[in-house]
């Protein structure tokens, strides 16, 4: 993937687009649409979770019917477009179920976040105060200074790993406790006799069965706590089952799957394209105690990786976790945009925030 950076020059130079905006339902029904989304989508990384098709099944899945698609058009050419739902009282962002990591929108890489939110609070949806572009990569769009009425806030940290090398230079330079403990593990399971065997799953005729062996798997932990974990009956297993099966089908789906004997105890789901490979969404049996089945097979899946050469970048795109910095030192910031129709806007925003911010007293009470 390329590094995409917006100079000076290039933002002081932005066109003026002109915007049309209509229902979101035409990137999944209007051809010439889903052609020109997907066109953009190559330009700004390339992303196989924002293709036309993954969000059409996300609209699908997760919209309410009120997300609209603004296509900004710098002459004849389509140079920005957005996926935006109403948020409240006079209050626009960009369409964000939790399961798409990055905000829905595609643009030019010679546009940043900040010019397109600017043109579009003046030019669409008539009165609008607000309108926030949301979980913006860095790496992609680079954050732009705060103006008088925009405000860039951090989102998350995130870590990826640059394939690179052999895996035993990469594997050398990780922490001297990680490799000592995988070495342990795998001694402890080879003298109880149990073996150990990854599989990659990457047919679209694997996808359903896999996804129903790792929600079973998710089910029995914490996630299921929160209602996050993944079934076939809910929206989580839907949408996942239909973007698997069509990433599948253009090579794009890979699942990484650990087995004890015969038995699944971990698994990544992933995306792949352009040697660039996505983790989404990763578990493991929280049943096995005093082995990490996760940390196993990231060991194996990385092996693989490494030798195989076809992936240059790994990419987590999730919180940046403990687990995470023993594998890579890598990191940046994920962040959001917020542009206000007025300076006043934002000064009010600003005053609310602090106002919210501060810490209650609390009430003196009167014994008797």
């Amino acid at each position: 993937m390329t590094d995409y950076i917006a100079d000076a020059a290039s933002l002081a130079a932005v066109p003026r687009l002109t915007w049309t905006n209509v229902s979101a339902a035409a990137l999944r029904n209007d051809a010439s649409v889903r052609r020109e989304w997907d066109r953009l989508n190559s330009s700004c990384g390339d992303l196989p979770f924002r293709s036309a098709d993954a969000i059409g099944v996300a609209l699908d899945v997760f919209g309410e019917g009120r997300e609209r698609l603004v296509i900004g058009h710098d002459g004849d050419l389509v140079a920005a477009m957005l996926v935006l739902v109403p948020t409240g009282l006079l209050r626009w962002r960009t369409f964000q179920p939790s399961q798409i990591p990055l905000g829905v929108w595609v643009a030019a890489p010679s546009l940043s976040a900040a010019a397109l939110a600017s043109g579009l609070i003046k030019d669409q949806f008539g009165f609008c105060l607000a309108l926030s572009i949301t979980q913006v990569d860095s790496r992609i769009f680079p954050r732009q200074p705060d103006t008088a009425n925009s405000e860039h806030s951090d989102y998350i940290e995130t870590g990826w790993i640059d394939v690179e090398g052999s895996f035993e230079q990469y594997w050398s330079a990780r922490g001297k406790n990680l490799r000592q403990n995988m070495r342990k593990q795998r001694k402890k399971l080879e003298s109880e006799g149990t073996r150990t065997c990854m599989k990659v799953w990457v047919d679209a005729e694997h996808m359903v069965p896999a996804l129903a062996r790792y929600g079973v798997m998710e089910s029995a932990g914490w996630k299921a706590a929160r209602g996050t974990a993944i079934h076939p009956d809910n929206d989580q297993g839907r949408f996942y089952r239909r973007l698997l099966e069509d990433a599948a089908h253009r090579g794009e789906a890979v699942v990484y799957e650990y087995f004890f004997d015969d038995k699944s105890v971990a698994m990544n789901l992933c995306l792949r394209r352009n040697g660039v490979l996505i983790v989404l969404k990763t578990t493991y049996d929280e049943s096995i105690k005093h082995l990490s089945p996760a940390f196993l097979l990231r060991e194996e899946e990385l092996q693989r990786i490494f030798a195989d050469g076809t992936i240059t970048r790994i990419e987590y795109y999730g919180r940046l976790m403990e687990w995470h910095t023993k594998l890579t030192d890598n990191r940046r910031m994920l962040y959001h945009l917020t542009t206000y129709r007025w300076p006043l806007v934002k000064q009010f925003a600003d005053a609310r925030r602090r106002h919210a911010d501060r810490p209650v007293e609390s009430e003196a009470v009167t014994h008797k």
